[in-house]
């Protein structure tokens, strides 16, 4: 959340934060970055560097922290979900459905309310559908959540019934099978 807001905030904050935070160290190597993010703030507070340049590393620092963000999210969840499975608690097995759920009736309630904003507020569409754009982050990792529960639970239920966990082979396999079972049959004769 942090690197996220602080990529919003954009590339001059960071480098000066940064430079701040590296002189009060005592080493050569922090020293001599400090210097150049200081000389980089300078370039960033005179304009030497095109605003076209700055917005693109603007957002190059903010998908940067956004991947960081959800491959951190998914990691807990992994870690979560295996404690899960050794729990004896009825409602810790359970919280899957329950996150789905949840998942949906929030998903609704926000597009409801945008569409409802945009209908009745039209002139102020763009700012909101740039706010439901800013969200996109949150979204993301809540459905990579339930993504990853969706798909182990099924596993698990596999696992339990007996079946092989699927890998890559029987998945290719079934996928050319399903293809095989589509095509028409060839005319006889």
């Amino acid at each position: 959340m942090i690197p996220a807001l602080l990529a919003q905030i954009g590339l001059p904050l960071i480098a000066r934060l940064a430079g701040a935070g590296l002189e009060a160290l005592d080493n050569p190597a922090a020293d001599t970055a400090a210097k150049a993010l200081r000389e980089v703030d300078g370039v960033l507070r005179n304009g030497a560097i095109a605003p076209d340049a700055l917005d693109a590393a603007n957002r190059r620092i903010e998908a940067q922290a956004r991947s960081r963000e959800a491959e951190t999210a998914l990691r807990e969840v992994n870690a979560t979900m295996r404690a899960e499975t050794r729990a004896e608690d009825a409602y810790v097995r359970r919280w899957r459905p329950t996150f789905g759920y949840a998942v949906t009736v929030a998903w609704a309630m926000q597009m409801a309310a945008i569409a409802w904003a945009v209908v009745a507020h039209p002139t102020d569409a763009p700012a909101i559908l740039a706010a439901a754009a800013s969200l996109s982050a949150m979204w993301g990792v809540a459905l990579a959540v339930l993504g990853v529960a969706v798909h182990e639970r099924s596993r698990d239920k596999a696992l339990a019934a007996g079946q092989p966990a699927p890998g890559l082979a029987s998945l290719a396999a079934a996928l050319l099978d399903r293809r095989k079972a589509d095509r028409p049959a060839a005319p006889a004769g």
